[in-house]
Parts: structure tokens; C-alpha cells; sequence
């Protein structure tokens, strides 16, 4: 007889269920996400061409650019395919877990029965001892042994003697299952975060305030960059309100929404204030050893929260979650120096400067005129001072002194060596900061989905447990009177770990021999 074609349906159903399938779409995933880890996700293109100029040369590095960009690499997590790719992973998860559930749920909750003399022989496990006495007399000798490997039994009564029969772990075949279950929450909670989450940037200046995270978004023409700014002064103006900025900007509501999606503007209902920015370095050099930002988040007009975040520290308020990525300098900025100044009679003041003020050491007649300064200064061979990175590496201030209108002295003073503070009369000006000039870079996330995949972890570790660690056992144990003796047949089954099992029943002979020895 022919055996019946298969429909289309029922081949694309056989080939969602077949583990080979799942096999190889984790596969796929897997192969992915290593390059997308990679490839850093949603960051300037110039980030990405020098992790591949390490990895394919200068030359070739712009065209393997231009082939992962073209593939969705660079925000693989939001790409159609990757999308795809775990649907069809979750349907697989869902089809496979659907086709073998009633059979387990079947062997669950068949209540376990006393078996015919003939099965113990096809037993997994088996084991046959014989005990003196009858039946009756060393009856509680073997449910006392059952007992002490660990099983509670139901008894059966036989015309020759008696049945003992017991089961555990049986729900530990769900193990399985909530694996399954566990990864489907991963993935909902993942699709939640890319779906109903951002992941932006924001640099905020000392002293100001921003509302607006910046998203990556496609290249933007002339005239994009253009509007984008405009929309988002009109944003920051109105405190992230979208209604006040259409009106602002005489444009629908809908329309704008529509543009700042398009370029990458995404208001967090509340303002982030940079009150101040400060790094510190390692010794003498340039390696910054810490970074530190102090925030104050303003909701409704009101001041709700102040944090100092560092590397590893973050800020999250409503969900929203600040991290200190970044530094640098402001271009075009005109800051503020923060200066102390103390006589050497031991009165002290502190002032706020401009480049070009001046100032006067109390109780004197020195003043000084702040006429340059630096961001890194250092001394080339020849002692000419030059400026060697745009980065507040080694600030420092010229100061021109002056008493009664005559020229005194002039030098650099620096913020990190406090020997350049000391001025020849014993006075002391110093610099203690230059606020205003500085940026802190905020990564700024939003993942609401993130305590669904908590919840995930949690579930897949209890799956895996019951998965690896706990088995469905099932034991028989059958007496039979035998002369003036009781023979003793076990017979046990397990789904997994069968060493044991075996150890459990081997103790349960133990403990027979050794009641049977003492006469029990």
C-alpha cells in the first residue's frame, strides 16, 4: 500500500517541529550575535571602521562596512531578519513542546500500578535476594528498607505475598517544558525591550540641561540636519512636551512624531541636568582613572533626583537608566575658572572668571589678568609651551601679575600640580576648576522588557535543574513465599540518571541483608 504524500502544510509543520531545524536557526542566532557583539550596535560609523581595519586591514575595511551595514550588522537587534529569525525559533519552540506534552502529561498522571511477574525481568534495574521467614513475618523488614532508600510506597496484595510499588519525581519531566516556556519569556521580554525601548546618547554640557536623548538613525541629508536641529530646540525648549513643540512649531502632532522617529529624537518626559563634570587621572599621566558626573533629573519644573554616577554606576529614573560613557570638550565653549585665592596673611577668596578678567589677591594690591589658557598644556625642548590635545588632559591658566599698575611677574599655573600655585610673596591662587567648557557623555537606555528576561532566568534555571538533576523514578518491589523463605524481586525504572537510582536500590538490599543478619 502507498503511503499517503504529505501536504505542504503538514511538510512545513513536520519541518517547524523537527529539532534538526532548531538546531540549526540557534545555530544561525548564535553565529549572529557574535558578530554583533563585535560590531558595536547603533554607534557613529567611524567607531566600527576601526574595529575592522583590526580585523580586515585599511583598505578593506570601508567595503566590509558597507556589506554589514547593507545587512543590518549595525542594529542587527532591530533588523528584519533577526526578527525572524527568533519567531521562527519560538514557533519551533512552541510546535515541539506541543507535539510531545500530551504524551508526558499522559505518563504523569497515569497512576503507577503493580506489574505482572513477568515484566520485572524487562526491568531497567533488577534485583533478587532471598530473606528467611515468610511473607507476613519479614513484611515490615522490606517496607522499612523501602523507606530507607527514600520511597514511600502503596501495597498490593498477591496470592503468594504482596506488592510494593512507588514513584518519584514524576513532575520533573516538566523540566523540559519550562526550559521552553523559560526561553519564550527571554525572547518576549527581548522583543519588548526592542520594541518598547531606546538605547540614545546624550552630551550635556556643565551647567545645562537636555531632555532629549539622540537615537542612531540613517545618514541624514543637508537640509534633515537642518529641520532635526530646529525640532529639537523646539523639544528642549518645551521640556520634552511633543504637544507644545507641534504647536510651537505650527506642525500636527502626528507629523512630528513621525520626524523625530525619522531622525532619531526621543524625548524622556524630564530633564537631565549636568551640574558639574570631573576626571581624574593616574599620577602624572593621561590615563583617566575615574570619571564622574553629578546629575540632577528635573520632573514637572521640579528637582526629583540628584545622583554622582561614575563607570558602572548608573542613574535610572522611570525606568530610564543614565550610564557615564564619555567626555569632552565643548566646542567653542567659554567656561568659567573657578579660582581660590589666599593671601599670605592666610585671607582666603574664591572667584568665578572669564578669560580676560581680573582679579585681586585680598588684602593686597597684587592683581592678576587671566590671559590664556590651555585644556593639556605641556613644554616642548625648547620650554615653548604647546597645547597636545583638545581633552581637559593638563589645564592650565596664564595669569599676568600686576601691583600698583607695574609689571611683576607672569606664568602658567596648573590645575594638577599644586607646586604651580605658590606665587613668590607666599599668596596662593588655585585654579581649582574650569566648569562650562566640558561635556559629560550619557548612554541613555530604556528597556522595559528587562524584568521579563529576569523572570525568564529565573524559570530556565529551575527548567534546567529539574532537567539535569531531577528523574522520574518508578519501583517495584515483589515477595514471594518460596518453602520455608521469601524471595525478594526489585524492579525500578528512570529517565535519567540511572547510577543513581541503582545506588538507591543497592542500599535498599543492603539495608534487607543487614536487618535479615540481625533478625530482624
Amino acid at each position: 500500500m502507498k503511503e499517503k504524500r504529505k501536504s505542504i502544510v503538514d511538510r512545513i509543520w513536520d519541518l517547524l517541529a523537527s529539532v534538526k531545524f532548531a538546531i540549526v536557526i540557534f545555530s544561525i542566532i548564535s553565529l549572529t550575535s557574535i558578530i554583533g557583539t563585535i560590531l558595536e550596535q547603533g554607534v557613529e560609523p567611524a567607531r566600527n571602521i576601526q574595529i575592522l581595519t583590526r580585523l580586515f586591514g585599511k583598505s578593506l575595511a570601508p567595503a566590509m562596512y558597507n556589506i554589514f551595514d547593507k545587512l543590518g550588522f549595525m542594529d542587527m537587534y532591530h533588523s528584519w531578519w533577526f526578527m525572524t529569525l527568533l519567531i521562527l525559533f519560538s514557533v519551533n519552540i512552541i510546535i515541539c513542546s506541543s507535539e510531545r506534552l500530551p504524551k508526558t502529561w499522559k505518563i504523569i498522571t497515569e497512576p503507577l500500578r503493580p506489574i505482572p511477574e513477568e515484566y520485572f525481568a524487562k526491568a531497567a534495574i533488577r534485583r533478587d535476594i532471598s530473606l528467611k521467614g515468610k511473607p507476613d513475618k519479614v513484611k515490615d523488614i522490606i517496607t522499612k528498607a523501602i523507606k530507607g532508600a527514600g520511597f514511600n510506597y502503596l501495597e498490593s496484595k498477591e496470592s503468594k505475598g504482596y506488592q510494593f510499588y512507588s514513584q518519584k519525581g514524576k513532575y520533573s519531566r516538566f523540566g523540559v517544558f519550562i526550559t521552553h516556556m523559560s526561553i519564550l519569556i527571554i525572547l518576549l521580554g527581548a522583543l519588548v525591550g526592542i520594541f518598547f525601548g531606546f538605547k540614545g546618547s546624550m552630551n550635556i554640557p556643565e551647567g545645562k540641561s537636555y531632555s532629549v536623548a539622540l537615537l542612531r538613525t540613517s545618514p541624514l541629508t543637508h537640509s534633515e540636519e537642518h529641520e532635526r536641529e530646529i525640532i529639537l530646540d523646539a523639544i528642549e525648549a518645551s521640556s520634552g512636551n511633543v504637544t507644545a513643540s507641534a504647536n510651537q512649531l505650527n506642525m500636527d502632532e502626528k507629523t512630528l512624531k513621525a520626524k523625530m522617529k525619522r531622525y532619531g529624537l526621543q524625548p524622556l518626559g524630564f530633564s537631565v541636568r549636568n551640574d558639574e563634570f570631573n576626571v581624574d587621572f593616574y599620577g602624572g599621566s593621561d590615563m583617566p582613572r575615574d570619571y564622574k558626573s553629578w546629575l540632577t533629573i528635573t520632573d514637572n519644573g521640579k528637582e526629583v533626583l540628584k545622583k554622582v554616577i561614575e563607570v558602572n554606576e548608573p542613574l535610572t529614573y522611570k525606568g530610564v537608566t543614565f550610564y557615564q560613557a564619555s567626555y569632552g570638550i565643548v566646542p567653542g565653549a567659554r567656561g568659567l575658572f573657578i579660582l581660590k585665592l589666599i593671601s599670605s596673611s592666610g585671607i582666603s577668596e574664591t572667584k568665578q572668571l572669564q578669560l580676560g578678567d581680573k582679579f585681586i589677591i585680598p588684602g593686597t594690591h597684587l592683581e592678576g589678568i587671566i590671559k590664556d589658557f590651555s585644556p593639556a598644556l605641556t613644554f616642548d625642548r625648547e620650554g615653548r609651551p604647546f597645547t597636545y590635545s583638545e581633552m581637559m588632559n593638563n589645564p592650565a591658566v596664564f595669569i599676568d601679575f600686576k601691583e600698583n599698575s607695574k609689571d611683576k611677574y607672569a606664568g602658567w599655573i596648573f590645575k594638577r600640580y599644586p607646586s604651580t600655585w605658590k606665587l613668590p610673596e607666599g599668596h596662593i591662587v588655585e585654579f581649582i576648576d574650569y566648569r562650562g567648557a566640558q561635556y559629560t557623555g550619557l548612554q541613555v537606555r530604556k528597556d522595559p522588557g528587562v524584568w521579563v528576561v529576569y523572570i525568564g532566568c529565573i524559570t530556565i534555571s529551575i527548567g534546567l535543574f529539574m532537567a539535569f538533576f531531577m528523574s522520574h523514578k518508578k519501583l517495584w518491589v515483589r515477595i514471594v513465599e518460596e518453602k520455608n523463605n521469601t524471595r525478594v524481586i526489585v524492579g525500578a525504572t528512570t529517565n535519567k540518571n540511572r547510577a543513581t537510582l541503582e545506588r538507591k536500590i543497592n542500599k535498599m538490599i543492603s539495608l534487607l541483608s543487614t536487618k535479615q543478619e540481625r533478625g530482624k
